[in-house]
């Protein structure tokens, strides 16, 4: 018999709740993949509100503190259950591979909770470009220039920071499996999201209330964002992302831990 992991078994777990929910209740998995994108846009706009005001205060400032405060999205996004698409990457490709779910549900589950994700991110990008922080911007803040830069970079740049993005998240998510301190928890997520914000990687879930929240407190302004460019970051952005969560963590750690070894997660 295998030695059990015990990282695994809570993967396992969290899979058979996601298929428990959907199957019961698609409206119910289909509002926590929304809610998912509540949190995260709220996460985004507090690091560009902050950042745009760090930038006045010392120039360059800026990427520090949009970093740090963009950590705290997939603290409330873990907290709270919501349902994310670059975490299930690596749930859904799990399962599969352990087979406790087949092909056909966890491509349901990542399908949905991927459109969700989206219609979370136009829909509250949109209200939070209603609010006082978004009115009125000058066109060279640090949130336009940032997107701007986003929409600039070529397909392998995409695709490579895609796959960082995703190693980050995911590595994250496991790390806040295997800590049972509430706190230690909260700190490790935050320093290692801080890596990928940072670094400036792209994340396709969190480009949707970016792009949308830019989109609309330019008023369509911005010259870059057209839909050509939109498609490209987010095709382009997805495929690298599951590749880092799906395979490169989610795939290879499956496969590391399906051993007689003692050495299991």
């Amino acid at each position: 018999m295998n030695p059990v992991s015990a990282l695994f078994e809570k993967i396992d777990s969290s899979i058979i709740k996601k298929v428990d929910l959907i199957e019961s209740s698609y409206i119910r998995y289909a509002l926590r993949a929304i809610l998912a994108c509540l949190f995260l846009t709220l996460g985004t706009a507090v690091a560009f509100g902050t950042a745009m005001q760090a930038e006045e205060v010392a120039a360059g400032s800026g990427k520090f503190i949009y970093a740090f405060m963009f950590s705290w999205s997939l603290v409330m996004i873990l907290y709270m259950n919501a349902e994310l698409g670059t975490s299930n990457m690596l749930y859904m490709t799990v399962g599969v591979y352990r087979k406790k779910i087949n092909l056909k549900i966890a491509t349901k589950i990542l399908f949905t909770c991927i459109l969700f994700n989206l219609i979370g991110g136009i829909l509250f990008g949109y209200l939070i470009s209603l609010t006082g922080t978004f009115q009125d911007l000058s066109a060279d803040n640090y949130m336009f220039t940032s997107l701007i830069a986003k929409l600039e970079k070529s397909t392998v740049q995409i695709l490579v920071e895609g796959i960082f993005a995703n190693i980050v998240v995911n590595t994250a998510v496991l790390v806040s499996l295997r800590m049972k301190d509430d706190a230690g928890k909260v700190l490790a997520i935050i320093f290692i999201i801080f890596i990928f914000a940072f670094l400036g990687y792209e994340h396709v879930i969190a480009n949707f209330p970016a792009f949308s929240l830019g989109y609309f407190a330019s008023n369509g302004a911005m010259g870059t964002m057209t839909v050509t460019n939109l498609v490209h970051n987010i095709v382009f952005a997805l495929l690298g992302n599951y590749i880092g969560g799906g395979l490169v963590i989610g795939l290879v750690y499956a496969w590391l831990n399906n051993t007689k070894s003692d050495y299991v997660d």
